[in-house]
């Protein structure tokens, strides 16, 4: 078993400044959790305590059940990957994977079957007898991971391990990453502030701001119900276009009105519901993803209610999509549409149809879903 549960774990420095604030997480054998968030939200800190690298303030720290608040590092059974690798740089390949063994005395015979082993998993084994200087930066990477690996540890924490790669190497690390967490059938917890990798390689993502968690759930799940304004824009690229807006009730419809006189209809099973109906003659955030407003002229043709007119911006070519940078009023909105749907120019004023199905609403002053 591999489990870690954090129960009300708070993070205070001197001088008053707090970076972790009530965090709780159960974190179960095999996951694949991503803790994600700006600069400065909190998540590092939180990985640090789980290393036992930075003192709890308040709370509880359980990895299989057994509280480790006051246990030291080295008696955790964790093993953790830095952003810049820590590799000893005098030391070949080898010894930098088996130095953690070597300090725990362990025979020479069975150091040398792990490093073997973990060598032939990550692709390295022609390169034990270099050294950091003659690798390159993701040759170096999968030496970090080979030497936590050796060390059959019960819980992985990786602390943005793939922000010092090129933009190429860290798409196909993801995937390796990937595998890697299938392969050795353990605990894996993952620090990121890109938002792709979060997406793509965690079985589920915790979200932080200041410091507190905004959401957990599946990958997909929170793109498609984000709790708050925070989430809606942070995970999805491009970003989530959000304005304002004003809904009312009308003849038993419910409608969104926002821009320079641009007003769509809700479905029913959306516009509806109480808690939005709620909002009705009140101000309102509303949010759309940019691949959810069409410029198909079959589809604006069978909505009529869920077009507005636009003016284009820009256009930007990038291969099977187009992205199309969109303003009405103060109103700017981005839509993702497969190229040669329009053949429109900047400056033209375009109709683009909005899915309303995959409409957002937040309130206003909270900025809590209230469709969700």
């Amino acid at each position: 078993m591999s489990s870690v549960t954090l129960k009300g774990i708070y993070k205070k420095y001197a001088g008053g400044v707090t970076a972790v604030s009530d965090f709780n997480l159960d974190v179960e054998d095999k996951e694949f959790i991503i803790l994600v968030g700006p600069s400065g939200c909190g998540k590092s800190t939180t990985l640090r305590m789980i290393a036992g690298l930075e003192e709890i303030t308040m709370g509880e720290l359980y990895i299989d059940g057994k509280l480790v608040n006051d246990v030291p590092p080295k008696d955790r059974d964790i093993a953790m990957v830095f952003q810049n690798y820590a590799l000893y740089p005098h030391m070949t390949v080898f010894e930098n994977m088996s130095f953690g063994l070597r300090l725990r005395k362990m025979p020479k015979d069975e150091i040398k079957r792990r490093v073997d082993e973990a060598a032939a998993i990550l692709e390295i084994e022609h390169l034990l007898d270099r050294k950091p200087a003659a690798l390159s930066g993701g040759q170096r990477q999968r030496v970090a991971l080979g030497r936590a690996i050796v060390r059959n540890p019960k819980v992985f924490l990786l602390d943005e391990p793939l922000s010092n790669l090129d933009a190429k190497l860290r798409t196909a690390m993801r995937s390796e990453l990937a595998k890697l967490h299938l392969k050795l059938a353990t605990t894996f917890i993952y620090v990121t502030h890109d938002q792709t990798e979060a997406m793509t390689m965690g079985t589920r993502i915790v979200v932080m701001k200041d410091g507190f968690i905004q959401q957990i759930a599946a990958p997909q799940y929170l793109y498609e119900n984000p709790a708050n304004l925070f989430v809606a824009t942070f995970i999805g690229t491009p970003q989530m276009n959000t304005c304002e807006g004003e809904l009312s009730d009308e003849h038993g419809v419910t409608y969104l009105t926002f821009g320079d006189g641009c007003k769509v209809a809700l479905p029913e099973s959306k516009g509806r519901k109480p808690e939005v109906l709620a909002y009705a003659g009140k101000k309102v955030i509303f949010g759309i993803r940019p691949n959810d407003i069409h410029a198909d002229e079959a589809y604006i043709a069978q909505y009529p209610d869920r077009v507005i007119e636009s003016t284009v911006d820009m256009t930007e070519l990038l291969g099977a999509d187009t992205n199309l940078y969109l303003s009405n009023g103060e109103i700017q909105l981005t839509a993702v549409i497969p190229t040669g749907t329009t053949s429109c120019k900047m400056g033209d004023r375009i109709k683009v149809c909005l899915d309303t199905r995959k409409i957002h609403l937040f309130d206003y002053d909270t900025e809590k879903t209230i469709t969700n």
